[in-house]
């Protein structure tokens, strides 16, 4: 008995590290697929992985390239439980494995507040896939409620910790590898660098960690670091003294990890940014948690927007609640 945990890269996968560890485990242990980048070898490390080409957004190819690998590994590996949180790869898998009798459930993103994505919505109709919200108010008998991984987060206030001789800051836009956020990185470059803003409120020197992606940052005066590993990234995040980043799920799981309350800055189809418009849902629900402020016009943020977030920390729970992987198969197919 081996249960098969399958995401795409960024939230989708940071997500899915999470609810692994609150869902009871399998006798037969464990295989991991996903794509190989900075984040996923670095997260992964102390697993057993398989790293499959990526599969891009709404590629039927990439998806039917993967259901031969998904025959492999239930031959050789004996799968008898599959878990995805998405987004496409999730469709190479769990309706190949599902029709094969294993037991297939997809956890819908946390990024998905009030409705689910395609990918949610196709799986929906894949007879044998149990579908998970992590959010009660759409739950129904076809979207089972287990639990939300922002359960784990809660907001502190308090006096902010004493600055040092320098301020260190983190500014992230996550791992996306079609949509750049030139938007949020061009206004904060000229706030956060040399001769900026906050260095000339503050009297001190401003040392920055810019990981921006697929993000173009040509004639900026930056020094960029597309992607780094997960470990990294969260170190620097422990010990930053501000953190701005997009309204990604990926991106806000890291941050709260670290402990930090961060200024977020939310994407928008409009400008290319991303498929759709479901990051200012998520930047609202992190807001309503008290875990985050969100700020609409990246060009508007302000040293005072900045400033306004070291008065609030992150706590995590040592003892989360179990995520529920319960519900019956059938009853997807009853409401069809």
């Amino acid at each position: 008995m081996t249960t098969l945990f399958v995401a795409t890269t960024g939230g989708h996968l940071a997500q899915l590290d999470g609810l692994s560890r609150r869902i009871p485990d399998d006798p037969g242990g464990s295989i991991w697929v996903t794509h190989a980048n900075e984040q996923s070898t670095s997260l992964l490390a102390d697993r057993d992985v398989e790293y499959v080409p990526y599969i891009g957004v709404r590629s039927i190819p990439g998806v039917l390239r993967a259901v031969p690998h998904a025959h492999r590994l239930l031959r050789e590996r004996r799968i008898t439980r599959a878990v995805s949180t998405g987004s496409g790869i999730a469709l190479g898998y769990l309706p190949y494995l599902a029709a094969r009798g294993v037991e297939c459930h997809y956890i819908e993103s946390a990024a998905r507040v009030t409705a689910p994505s395609i990918s949610g919505t196709l799986l929906r109709k894949v007879p044998g896939v149990r579908t998970h919200t992590q959010y009660p108010h759409w739950a129904d008998r076809g979207w089972h409620y287990g639990g939300s991984g922002f359960d784990l987060y809660h907001p502190q206030s308090g006096p902010a910790r004493e600055l040092g001789g320098t301020i260190r800051a983190v500014v992230t836009v996550g791992t996306a590898a079609e949509f750049p956020f030139r938007r949020l990185i061009e206004p904060l470059a000229g706030l956060l660098g040399p001769g900026g803003a906050l260095g000339e409120a503050t009297g001190r020197p401003v040392e920055v960690l810019w990981q921006t992606g697929c993000t173009p940052v040509d004639g900026l005066p930056i020094t960029a670091t597309p992607f780094l590993p997960a470990a990294e990234l969260n170190a620097a995040l422990r010990e930053a003294d501000l953190v701005i980043g997009h309204a990604g799920t990926g991106s806000a799981l890291a941050i709260l990890d670290g402990g930090r309350f961060p200024l977020m800055a939310v994407r928008k189809a409009a400008f290319g940014e991303a498929g759709d418009d479901h990051q200012a849902e998520l930047a609202a629900e992190l807001e309503r948690r008290g875990l985050a402020r969100t700020i609409a016009d990246p060009a508007a943020i302000t040293v005072e927007d900045l400033m306004s977030t070291r008065s609030t920390r992150i706590v995590k729970t040592d003892t989360p609640p179990p995520f529920l992987l319960d519900g019956d198969p059938t009853e997807a197919a009853a409401r069809r």
